[in-house]
């Protein structure tokens, strides 16, 4: 991850989000936590912030990242947690 620089501004902005699930309850499964990180990855992608490390554990996922200056980090946790949930919720209805 480099500086970014735009017109009149120059930022190395990094977040840590810990994302839980209601009640902490394990419920990322193998199948489940490869699709949920893909999915970030994907997420991520399109909204140009650079993921610098990812963990998917059973009760919750780490992520430390790196975004652009104009995005606040509560539109970035919102728009990782709607479309993952929507996803979520598509592939596993008994959820």
């Amino acid at each position: 991850m480099a500086i970014k620089r735009a017109k009149h501004a120059v930022c190395d902005i990094k977040y840590h989000f810990v994302r839980i699930p209601k009640y902490r309850r394990n419920i990322l499964t193998k199948e489940l936590k490869k699709r949920v990180e893909k999915l970030f990855r994907e997420i991520a992608e399109q909204y140009e912030v650079e993921i610098d490390t990812m963990e998917v554990m059973g009760g919750h996922v780490r992520i430390f990242h790196s975004a652009p200056h104009k995005c606040s980090p509560a539109k970035i946790v919102e728009v990782l947690k709607s479309i993952s949930l929507q996803k979520v919720f598509e592939w596993f209805p008994w959820l």
